[in-house]
């Protein structure tokens, strides 16, 4: 399996960098784009990879519907596009209103791709799985949120979704920006495959400070014995240097590529 970092928040070398996250993800004879960030960047990255997304992309999973993720599908078209079905819906920031949803609609999605959206797990293949909806289990995660929905409601981001690989008897869980929390996220992959070795987890884990949360994750991964930690993109200073002190982690940056 292999990953290469098309868009992050922190550059590496000659590749450019953006607030978001994109994964180009080759496992199984199969290529995932998984998220695109928010403009071409991702293209412009992928480039220098020496990509041609338009012609090497099997299909593209967007993790949940939030702009620094999605709103780079305006420039790329005719792929199939796999994602939860509360993704398109509109949400803004509780401090200021500002939008934060995607700037493209589900019916312009159904246009431009061949949609699926799936609220339960949806295999691409025997091992390639989209996870749809986290159950949010344990009681320290997903407890708060400082965005609403259209309607005014509190947006907990139902749709926040991840992915799961799996290599023979281990797995590797790819999420994006883990608003359903990455403990969660975790554990429904090892339920979903069936497999309790977890060999990697990468991507955004949406912790801020070193808190109670940041902890509680710190001592689950220990529990497990996961091998290797990339914590990415949402995850701050504060709880990177946790990470950093308790697993030695490297810092995600666009231009990585990782074979696992």
């Amino acid at each position: 399996m292999k990953l290469s970092v098309l868009t992050e928040n922190t550059a590496g070398g000659r590749f450019g960098a953006e607030h978001g996250l994109s994964y180009l993800i080759e496992h199984d004879n199969k290529t995932i784009l998984f998220d695109t960030g928010h403009s071409d960047l991702f293209l412009k990255n992928a480039e220098k990879f020496g990509y041609n997304l338009k012609n090497d992309v099997d299909a593209i999973v967007l993790s949940h519907g939030h702009w620094d993720h999605g709103d780079g599908l305006r420039f790329i078209s005719d792929k199939p596009l796999i994602t939860h079905p509360s993704a398109f819906i509109k949400r803004y920031r509780k401090a200021d209103h500002s939008y934060i949803g995607l700037a493209i609609t589900k019916e312009e999605a159904q246009n431009k791709f061949g949609l699926t959206t799936s609220a339960g797990p949806n295999k691409i293949t025997d091992k390639i799985i989209f996870l749809g909806a986290i159950p949010r289990e344990n009681d320290f995660e997903a407890k708060s949120t400082t965005f609403v929905d259209e309607d005014g409601n509190e947006d907990f981001v139902p749709d926040d979704s991840a992915m799961v690989f799996i290599l023979d008897d281990e797995i590797v869980v790819v999420t994006a920006c883990s608003h359903s929390g990455i403990c969660n996220i975790t554990e429904y992959a090892r339920k979903i495959t069936g497999i309790s070795k977890v060999k990697v987890v990468i991507g955004g884990f949406h912790l801020k400070k070193n808190d109670n949360q940041t902890r509680e994750t710190v001592t689950y991964f220990k529990k497990l014995a996961v091998e290797q930690l990339y914590p990415s993109h949402c995850t701050e200073l504060p709880a990177l240097a946790v990470f950093y002190e308790e697993f030695g982690i490297e810092q995600v940056k666009t231009g990585k590529q990782y074979t696992f």
